[in-house]
């Protein structure tokens, strides 16, 4: 009689069978994406080896796109077309965006309502929204896991600012959906880093996770014990990060030489400078600001102590939300055990110093700040897929923004406060406001201000067919319920009838459902261009590894052939090279298949002279 198998809940169906999941530190200014491999998490690295992908995408008028490094070098000579830094942008307004005017794009609003809705940027190629740009940076980390492991993406665990309110996360859900990866949950950066810190240095206590990437902050309070990563408070700035240490070295700069910069080619160059400028000195304590403007070329001795002196304010602004956290937590300095670094601006040698001073200890940087963030996605990506690990992890996250709606006069009641443990759900019972009230209308919000003018709106529903009543006789309970995802879906029901409405919170910086068809419809458009020029790429490589061993072969043993033998494996090289450059990944395929047959002869003349060299000697007794 055949055995049937029964699996664990979550787990593969099948215990041989391994499905493949990622973890990607969707960053600002660099992305990354990493997995478990042979019982280690480690972050995936490009053709080239490098595991770091500049978050930033150009546009082509043709509708191409150059993602990572290639648009990177473009950057100065294009740079209204050369996006980067998109994720401060995401699911954030044209009001949102305080320092449009010193950036070099054009901003636009892709609806009618005017400075409602995400911001979008214009590009030759049509306007762009975050949720398309950061798509394009998705897309290429899904691949480059694709191609690591030769199979097909189960899923992927995407890590997220903590301080993300909801319509930021909705609009990286959307990002995902884009890019064809199945979201396997969104995760916030200090909790994956958590991840990772705690279970390679089996690290146990109170721990605060300081996050300074390129264009968010975050401070997050954890508890760590045994397998259990418990966010007791959480807290930062979505508008600061190193881009702001960049801007703000710049400004001054140009202050110092008496220059402007006017046009976006301009704004770029100086940026790039700043950031060149920053990196270098971590390292040196004197470096030559330079840049080419349109007027004039800018060259400036920079100190670390004038770096320092500029960006005291910025560094003082992580610092203050701190201590907020820390007052959040109920916690004192002296409690936390250590502070783990996250994000490369947090090797600029002023900000280490800060923390040090704050905490009265060294901050812990045995980990890589670039990938800490990755690699601890990818543990909690491995368990979510079903992956046999070492030891299961319960993530105790918390909300970021408190959840409530509005009431009479404007204000806000709070039913979900901020640093709440997610998933949760949450209820409060309401009445009505006049006899014979028969409809409520529910208005979403988000923020810790008392007036909802002061607070970001996220939805708004009506609780239709309420029997009508003397005011105050009602009694409506909205109940809040919080995925794992930190995203809201609120209900309200009637108690006496029975009535009932609910919504899943789509914020209105959020994409609506025919928004994101059509996009798909766009890269299904595309995606015949970009399967053609993935299959050039492929070619090239092939052609480059036959060329290889050929030239080796006949390196090696040439010998063995005859002068018109060797003359026409020549010609076949000859041909291949010249095809090797072509955009014809056919006519490249033809070419290589044709060297490989045509060598044929060539490598079985080989082994037989690595057979009588291995026999030579010998006698039939003696093998």
């Amino acid at each position: 009689m055949a055995l049937l198998q029964i699996s664990e809940p979550g787990q593969s169906p099948d215990p041989h069978q391994r499905r493949i999941a990622v973890g990607i530190d969707l960053g600002t200014t660099h992305s990354l994406v990493a997995a478990v491999r042979n019982g280690v998490s480690e972050c995936l690295p490009d053709a080239q080896g490098r595991v770091l992908l500049p978050s930033v995408v150009r546009y082509l008028a043709n509708g191409g796109r150059q993602i990572g490094y290639d648009a990177v070098a473009a950057q100065a000579q294009d740079a209204r077309n050369t996006i980067a830094s998109a994720k401060r942008f995401m699911g954030r307004g044209l009001k949102d965006v305080a320092e449009a005017g010193k950036l070099p794009y054009d901003f636009v609003v892709a609806n009618d309502a005017g400075a409602v809705g995400m911001v979008s940027l214009a590009t030759v190629d049509g306007n762009k929204s975050p949720v398309e740009i950061s798509a394009e940076i998705l897309a290429t980390l899904r691949y480059r896991a694709e191609d690591t492991f030769n199979d097909d993406l189960y899923g992927a665990v995407i890590t997220v600012p903590a301080y993300f309110d909801d319509a930021q996360r909705q609009a990286t859900k959307d990002a995902a959906k884009l890019a064809g990866i199945n979201l396997l949950r969104l995760i916030n950066e200090p909790t994956a880093a958590a991840i990772a810190y705690g279970l390679d240095n089996a690290s146990e206590g109170v721990y605060a996770v300081y996050d300074l990437g390129g264009g968010t902050f975050d401070i997050s309070i954890l508890r760590l014990t045994k397998g259990v990563f418990e966010v007791i408070a959480t807290g930062g700035d979505s508008a600061l990060g190193g881009d702001d240490y960049d801007a703000a070295l710049a400004e001054w700069v140009l202050q110092q030489v008496g220059q402007q910069a006017v046009t976006p080619a301009d704004k770029s160059a100086v940026r790039m400078a700043a950031r060149q400028c920053k990196e270098a000195l971590t390292a040196t304590d004197l470096v030559v600001f330079k840049a080419d403007l349109s007027s004039a070329s800018v060259q400036f001795d920079v100190k670390r102590s004038d770096f320092d002196a500029v960006t005291a304010d910025l560094t003082a602004r992580s610092m203050a939300a701190v201590r907020r956290a820390l007052r959040d937590a109920h916690l004192e300095r002296d409690e936390v055990q250590g502070v783990v670094m996250v994000g490369g601006s947090t090797r600029m040698p002023q900000v280490q110093r800060a923390v040090a001073e704050f905490f009265g200890k060294e901050p812990l940087t045995n980990l890589n700040p670039d990938e800490v963030v990755a690699l601890g996605a990818a543990i909690q990506a491995n368990q979510l897929a079903g992956n046999n690990t070492a030891g299961d992890l319960l993530l105790l996250d918390v909300i970021p923004l408190s959840l409530g709606i509005e009431t009479m006069g404007g204000l806000v009641e709070r039913i979900v406060s901020r640093n709440e443990t997610i998933p949760t759900a949450k209820a409060q019972d309401f009445t009505t406001y006049k006899d014979g009230q028969t409809a409520l209308a529910i208005h979403v919000v988000q923020g810790e201000r008392d007036l909802v003018q002061d607070c970001r709106s996220l939805a708004r529903f009506e609780l239709r067919g309420i029997p009508p009543m003397a005011a105050g006789a009602a009694r409506i309970r909205v109940t809040f319920t919080v995925d794992a995802d930190g995203l809201l879906s609120v209900a309200a029901k009637e108690q006496g009838s029975g009535v009932e409405a609910r919504i899943d919170v789509k914020p209105s910086y959020g994409l609506t459902d025919d928004e994101i068809a059509r996009m798909l419809q766009d890269g299904f458009a595309t995606a015949a261009q970009d399967m053609k020029a993935r299959a050039v790429v492929e070619a090239r490589v092939d052609a480059d590894r036959m060329l290889i061993a050929t030239q080796s072969a006949l390196d090696a043993d040439g010998d063995v052939l005859s002068p018109k033998e060797r003359a026409a494996i020549d010609a076949l090289m000859v041909a291949l090279r010249h095809q090797r450059d072509s955009h014809d990944a056919a006519a490249i395929e033809a070419a290589t298949e044709a060297l490989a047959k045509g060598t044929e002869a060539f490598a079985a003349q080989r082994m037989n002279r690595g057979i009588q060299q291995a026999l030579a000697g010998k006698n039939v007794a003696s093998l």
